[in-house]
């Protein structure tokens, strides 16, 4: 049996993208206070990933967490991270329970970052059933982003995926 339709995928990600910008241009101008939707907020520091085993081991502290297991079972399967090939995405493999992240994409390294870990863990804890950026996994992913980054992080993520006109829940 095939997944649904992804049709919030450009949604997802052009939200994704815009959060990713706030929070990059909060570390350059080391001014972490910026205004969302009329609220102002100071941003949370990003954790940022110096290797693939340093992702590993953030990985595995996540799936640790002892409210991770409870709200989501899957939680309790081990997930691998790998480098993988090309610098587009990253992406979940679902059979294998993987994580790839590009290493680099113009001498940066993009990927290796806390937002993209997250979102690739919010697809492993997904029904096989679900549409892959559907509103349970915007849901997931809000949810990681604020419990673990911060609920400023998880604020500005829900008002972006809102503002770009993806369902949540």
């Amino acid at each position: 049996m095939s997944r649904p339709r992804d049709t919030q995928r450009s949604a997802v990600y052009d939200a994704e993208q815009m959060v990713r910008i706030m929070f990059d241009r909060a570390e350059e101008r080391d001014n972490r206070v910026v205004e969302v939707l009329g609220s102002q907020l100071t941003l949370p520091v990003e954790r940022k990933f110096a290797s693939l085993a340093s992702v590993q081991t953030y990985v595995d502290a996540v799936l640790a967490l002892d409210w991770v297991p409870a709200t989501w079972p899957d939680a309790g399967r081990t997930v691998t991270v790998r480098a993988r090939s090309g610098s587009a995405a990253a992406h979940y493999e679902s059979d294998t329970a993987t994580v790839a992240v590009p290493l680099h994409r113009g001498n940066r390294a993009w990927a290796l970052r806390e937002l993209v870990v997250l979102h690739e863990l919010a697809h492993h804890f997904a029904d096989e059933n679900e549409q892959q950026h559907g509103g349970a996994f915007v849901d997931r992913y809000i949810t990681l982003v604020g419990e673990i980054i911060g609920s400023e992080a998880g604020f500005v993520l829900r008002a972006m995926m809102a503002e770009n006109g993806v369902r949540i829940g």
